[in-house]
């Protein structure tokens, strides 16, 4: 069928009603209340079974696996919007730990999955591509928003299956992190390592359901300008469109000057954003843009981009890969575990599991598979874990940016050996930095003289 601009609409009428048959889903089934899965997951994998990757029966039509890449766009535009500025004496004195190993784990991450698929993988299974290890990090510590963003960025470059690839590896990414987070609090409550425990029928109604009841109602602040002038809405999706489209004519503009680059438009729209921002913060007029109605335009275009990347994946593609995808995961889910059980230890004293464990959540899923998981764990927020990383995230967005943006790029330029050196060598330089700072909280001594006394 040709696309036109009815096809946008019927792809969007569809993946609503499985948006809403995931919202049901998750409020009535236990099973899935256990599993914390999403209703854009569960959206995603309905539309992967029921459209045209699947059974057929949704006529979903052939350009829903380009929705991501645009999607992203938009996602990026607003994160400076809502960003904090960066406090750095804070940064440094209170989450240094948290900043030093979050930054870790996630680099190592990307260095680390391309080394082993460069060592292991593709001596094993010559045509596979140059870049196959970095969809371990673009789906595990990425998500589905990354794995578009990695996937996109590989296509333009000639790797058309990149994206469905990334896309399974984000999907199998939230399903390792919420299944092994479960099993990892169980042995934890066994062991006494847990400080702040409650057992799951003891989660508030809205962490299970996914329902919140009145009473438990947050207030957002969105009406920064008259409906009379202009919807606040339509206001803010304004701004970030606008964002979203200089991103991609840019991005346009350098491909024309400079044929064999391609920037993605993702990366562009970024800066742009920044672009915004300092003006709006310069002209006092920052005051009429609201974080809460930027956060719900950018958490409502990442549930679409779920729905549409898992919708969008190609068994067959990933059944020709499944062997090589297979040990690309078993290897990214234990490094994963050594950094949630191990490395944690290194960094964290009192409340290491609290910390690992959030980390295991979104160095494997995304940020809301870490902060379910935590809830559990620390219901009542106890261990400031979510508010250390807060503030760590702030010096970590650059870097994971110039990651997801150079990577494609530097590895299509055949400068793989250079990004490992400059991931796992970075990794290392800021674990020295960590304990010249005294970042790190237990050290091998420090056991040692534990367990003599």
């Amino acid at each position: 069928m040709e696309f036109n601009a009815w096809s946008i609409f019927v792809d969007l009428g569809f993946v609503s009603i499985l948006f809403l048959i995931g919202v049901i889903l998750r409020s009535k089934v236990k099973f899935i209340q256990k599993l914390f899965l999403p209703a854009g997951i569960i959206a995603g994998l309905l539309g992967l079974l029921l459209g045209p990757n699947g059974v057929g029966f949704i006529p979903f039509s052939s350009q829903i696996g380009s929705y991501p890449g645009i999607l992203i766009a938009v996602i990026f535009g607003a994160l400076p919007l809502i960003s904090p500025a960066v406090n750095w004496k804070v940064i440094s004195k209170r989450v240094g730990s948290m900043w030093s190993y979050s930054q870790i784990v996630m680099i190592c991450m990307w260095g680390g999955g391309l080394l082993f698929s460069l060592l292991v993988l593709n001596n094993i299974w010559g045509d596979l591509h140059s870049g196959f290890g970095l969809l371990l990090a673009a789906g595990f510590s990425g998500g589905h928003g990354t794995a578009a963003a990695i996937g996109a960025a590989f296509q333009s470059h000639g790797w058309e299956n990149a994206t469905s690839l990334a896309m399974t590896s984000a999907t199998v990414g939230i399903i390792s992190s919420i299944i092994g987070g479960l099993i990892f609090i169980k042995l934890a409550t066994m062991k006494g390592e847990t400080n702040h425990l409650t057992s799951f029928k003891d989660l508030s109604p809205e962490l299970r359901n996914g329902l919140i009841p009145t009473s438990s109602r947050k207030p957002s602040y969105i009406d920064t300008v008259s409906p009379i002038s202009i919807d606040p809405l339509v206001f803010h999706l304004a701004l970030v469109s606008i964002i979203a489209l200089a991103g991609y004519y840019l991005s346009q503009f350098i491909g024309g000057l400079f044929p064999s680059v391609a920037i993605p438009t993702f990366s562009l729209a970024f800066l742009i954003g920044l672009v915004l921002k300092l003006i709006l913060t310069k002209t006092k007029t920052d005051q009429y843009v609201s974080k809460d109605m930027l956060n719900r335009i950018s958490g409502g275009a990442t549930d679409f981009l779920v729905a549409f990347g898992i919708s969008s994946i190609s068994l067959p593609v990933v059944i020709d890969y499944f062997l090589p995808l297979s040990i690309l995961f078993i290897f990214g889910l234990l490094y994963a575990f050594f950094s949630c059980r191990l490395l944690a230890k290194h960094f964290f004293k009192d409340t290491w599991f609290e910390k690992g464990l959030f980390t295991w959540g979104w160095a494997t899923g995304t940020m809301a598979m870490g902060i379910a998981l935590l809830r559990i764990a620390d219901p009542d927020t106890e261990s400031t874990t979510l508010e250390d990383f807060g503030l760590a995230y702030i010096p970590m967005a650059p870097v994971e940016i110039a990651v997801v943006t150079f990577a494609p790029f530097m590895i299509v330029s055949g400068q793989s050996w250079l990004f490992i050196l400059l991931t796992l060598g970075g990794a290392v330089v800021l674990y020295l930095f960590a304990r010249a700072n005294k970042w790190v909280k237990t050290t091998l001594v420090e056991k040692k003289s534990n367990i003599s006394a």
